[in-house]
């Protein structure tokens, strides 16, 4: 069957190809059986290959059925020249943050990237100029920590701070003490990578109005909105629904990826309320990123569209092997630390107690464990490891840390 002229979803409205991609009948999806990565091409279990890998932000889970056939139903039509963001994938974002962070955009607050590092790198170039600064809360994901040498630009790293119960947050004092005239954006990461905290509204209000005082821009990337795993007790609040008096120095980056596992297709987008910030960060693009490809824009279109039940379950998962870690951990090594993580499946572990210079490495040597090392996020007596597997699979990955830790 062909699809209509000028008809932008009748590719994903097709009749279904085949049975046996069909999603299934039942809302239920399997993420009790391991899939065999190795030798995928990934770099999740081919870069270190004889290492057991629980390290970079990717699952180990298939991604929704129904993403999988609006992929297969692209491919199908047989031909890929250059893709453009279409009026499905358009539409289903919109509607995508009205349903989920109550905003309402138009399309031509949307910035389509080809991910979230180039996104934040683009920033650099768009709102700075070599010599000045940029600022953000450590620990945290490693490439906020490395974007600024792109650009020519200083960073400035303000430590998070942490009450008595061991709750993370923002050290305002040190905030103030360390802003000066040369910054120009502070990046926040919301969801937190990698202490998977969810700030409060009054925690991402208070930030915006620091900005706001030390005229910066507010970056917040929030590619793990969707990953929250007590939302009754720590609901997201996207910068999107802060008063329209920051709109004004706002960007807030988005995507699919994280929640649905398809990281590897490199679709992220901006939405940039303001004009004339939209402006300054597209024209900064030039000619130096990649085209995006035309499965990333029906995979997320899919993702957004139909993905709902199966991102229920998978938190669902996540929050049985959230519990799993964490017995585990209390029971079998107390050595380690970890609070919870409200939201991720990343688990940022306290390794002070081993007496060792670094766990991540320690692990390495004594269990075969590749680990995210806490220095990458300037945490050195820390490391980071990835729960969204299979239970059984995170079990064997805990038995290695045990046993190395006699």
């Amino acid at each position: 069957m062909t699809p209509k002229a000028g008809s932008s979803l009748a590719l994903l409205h097709l009749p279904p190809r085949s049975s046996s991609r069909q999603a299934p009948a039942a809302l239920t999806y399997d993420f009790t059986t391991p899939i065999e990565r190795r030798g995928t091409g990934c770099i999740k279990y081919d870069r270190r290959p004889e290492l057991d890998p629980f390290w970079v932000a990717d699952m180990d889970f298939a991604s929704a059925p129904e993403i999988l056939e609006a992929m297969h139903r692209r491919v199908d039509h047989g031909v890929f020249g250059y893709a453009q963001a279409h009026e499905g994938l358009v539409e289903s974002v919109l509607e995508y943050l009205q349903r989920r962070h109550s905003y309402t955009a138009d399309h031509s607050q949307l910035i389509h990237l080809g991910g979230m590092v180039p996104a934040l790198s683009l920033a650099g170039r768009a709102f700075a100029k070599p010599g000045d600064s940029i600022i953000t809360c450590t620990p945290v994901y490693p490439p906020f920590l490395g974007v600024h040498e792109d650009n020519g630009l200083q960073l400035k790293q303000v430590p998070h701070s942490r009450d008595q119960s061991g709750r993370w947050s923002f050290d305002w004092e040190a905030l103030e003490g360390t802003v000066d005239a040369s910054c120009r954006f502070f990046i926040l990461c919301h969801p937190q990578n990698p202490l998977g905290r969810v700030f409060s509204p009054a925690e991402v209000e208070k930030l915006a109005e620091f900005c706001q005082r030390h005229d910066l821009i507010l970056i917040s990337d929030e590619i793990h909105c969707d990953l929250v795993l007590d939302e009754d007790t720590d609901p997201f609040v996207s910068a999107l629904q802060l008063p329209g008096k920051f709109h004004d120095r706002l960007m807030v980056l988005q995507s699919p990826s994280k929640t649905w596992n398809i990281a590897g297709l490199g679709y992220a987008y901006a939405v940039v309320p303001d004009a004339s910030l939209r402006r300054r960060y597209a024209a900064a693009r030039g000619h130096t990123l990649p085209e995006i490809n035309t499965i990333s824009y029906y995979a997320a279109e899919a993702a957004y569209r139909h993905g709902e039940p199966w991102r229920i379950e998978l938190l669902d998962t996540l929050r049985n092997n959230r519990a799993t870690l964490d017995s585990f951990l209390r029971e079998r090594v107390p050595a380690l630390r970890y609070q919870p993580a409200a939201a991720t499946y990343l688990a940022w572990i306290d390794g002070s107690g081993l007496g060792v210079p670094n766990p991540a490495l320690h692990f390495e040597e004594n269990a075969g464990l590749f680990l995210s090392d806490g220095a990458y996020f300037a945490a050195p007596d820390h490391f980071r490891l990835n729960f969204g597997c299979p239970q059984s699979r995170l079990l064997e990955g805990l038995e290695k840390i045990a046993a190395a830790t006699v």
